[in-house]
């Protein structure tokens, strides 16, 4: 025991000794370089799907994502998570595969098949070892082609549905959210977050088919393959499985017209000890030139840790534990949303620094050192997002969804080192008008309803 608790100390003292040394020698760090994009081959099959490959890493492994422009965007007023519902039937089982077998198939691949619904697009995605790509590409291209829906399994998934969105129900976080996007996006699907379960209860196997073969076909999608493989291989393999796919329908078009509203919305929720904040209003979409310059601004004002926000509100006034803003965008839409969960009693002081800190950062120029720190910081990100075959995927399907050319990509560090003071400031004064922000709160009301009154006028839906 003595020998342990010595080495122990002695471990201790060498981290100490190597920290402080590591603190006094440590180098100032570089700036982020430009974004290097892989070359990348893309073509079109007969029918309109799309393909792009992308050669990225030494590993055997490759990443295949199946992108569908069709979403919870597609569904109807009374067809609230039609979408996830038919997405978790195609698992399920195909016209030649049990959902067992395809479950067994994928993981002999060394990986697995998910499948998962956004509000604008449908992903079918896996991750194998490179030898079996040919394989998973003819497993994604039976489940996305001869889907049975089998209805033994509806009722199981129907129920396991109406739990999960129960359960995100009874949270404070969500309801503040659903009641946000609601009065952000009146009459449209993006304002529309939680069906009844009246409404799940009607969901049959021949709404779901209906939904499916009214959304989904080779016009809408767009196959990526990213990693080591045999280029000639997998093309021909894509080729070849594919190919029967049917055209399906012309992409849906649907942009909202969001609301801007500089009202207070108040989700009661009596007695409850904390508040959920959703503090945010409109912005521009990734297609716009200023939105790199406005993704710099979020991160300096709540976007990252170090930002002036979550400086304020977390570690000088210690009213929240994590509050966070963030760009939430979809084509030719977004809004700038700050989030924040603090005690009932610190909501309204809590509330007022957010907006102290959106009108400091409009009316005071940011220091040099300031920005060079938060432009580095978003560099960075960028490159991680960029060091993994799911992350450039991602990007390149960002860039086709928001019509952008790859220099968007590869010039992006250059464009973020680019911006100054002086831009940051255009983009609030220009984009973030306080005048114009919702703020809904899930609280107490009996203990807020007066004081948040100074905020903007507090309604109802």
């Amino acid at each position: 025991m003595k020998t342990l608790i010595r080495l122990y100390f002695l471990l201790l003292a060498i981290f100490l000794f190597t920290g402080l040394n590591a603190q006094v020698e440590q180098p100032e760090p570089g700036t982020p370089k430009d974004f290097v994009l892989p070359e990348v081959k893309t073509f079109k099959l007969e029918n309109g799907l799309s393909v792009t490959l992308v050669p990225y890493g030494q590993l055997p492994k490759v990443t295949v994502n199946l992108i569908i422009r069709a979403g919870n965007l597609n569904e109807a007023k009374n067809e609230l998570l039609l979408a996830d519902l038919m997405a978790s039937l195609m698992k399920e089982g195909t016209s030649t595969l049990s959902g067992q077998e395809i479950a067994e198939r994928s993981a002999a691949m060394g990986g697995a098949i998910n499948i998962s619904v956004n509000p604008e697009t449908t992903n079918v995605s896996g991750d194998v070892l490179s030898e079996f790509c040919p394989s998973l590409i003819d497993l994604m291209s039976d489940i996305i082609m001869n889907p049975v829906f089998p209805s033994s399994e509806i009722e199981r998934l129907k129920n396991d549905l109406k739990r999960s969105i129960n359960i995100q129900k009874s949270q404070p976080e969500n309801l503040a959210f659903e009641l946000f996007r609601k009065v952000l996006y009146p009459d449209h699907p993006f304002g529309r977050i939680y069906p009844d379960d009246k409404d799940i209860d009607s969901y049959t196997v021949e709404k779901v088919k209906t939904f499916f073969n009214d959304n989904y076909g080779a016009k809408r999608s767009h196959i990526y393959v990213a990693g080591k493989f045999d280029e000639t291989e997998v093309e021909n393999s894509i080729r070849k499985a594919f190919i029967r796919w049917k055209q399906g329908p012309e992409i849906l078009i649907d942009v909202p017209e969001p609301v801007r509203t500089h009202k207070v919305f108040i989700v009661d929720r009596p007695g409850a000890p904390q508040s959920v904040l959703n503090i945010g209003l409109p912005v521009i979409s990734p297609s716009d030139r200023d939105y790199v310059a406005l993704s710099v601004t979020n991160s300096l004002l709540g976007g990252s840790f170090i930002s002036r926000i979550t400086k304020n509100i977390r570690e000088n006034k210690g009213y929240s534990y994590s509050p966070r803003s963030s760009i939430s965008s979809r084509f030719k839409d977004a809004y700038w949303m700050q989030f924040a969960e603090v005690g009932t009693e610190t909501t309204i002081p809590a509330i007022r620094e957010i907006l102290y800190e959106i009108d400091r950062l409009r009316n005071e120029p940011v220091t040099a050192e300031e920005l060079t720190g938060i432009k580095n910081y978003v560099g960075g990100i960028f490159v991680l997002m960029n060091s993994s075959r799911g992350g450039i995927i991602n990007q390149l399907a960002f860039l086709e969804l928001h019509g952008l050319d790859k220099s968007y990509l590869t010039n992006y560090i250059s464009n973020v080192q680019a911006i100054t003071a002086d831009d940051i400031q255009r983009i609030m004064k220009t984009y973030l008008n306080p005048e114009e922000l919702l703020i809904v709160i899930a609280g107490d009301r009996a203990k807020l309803e007066k004081d948040v009154a100074a905020f903007g006028p507090v309604s109802k839906l």
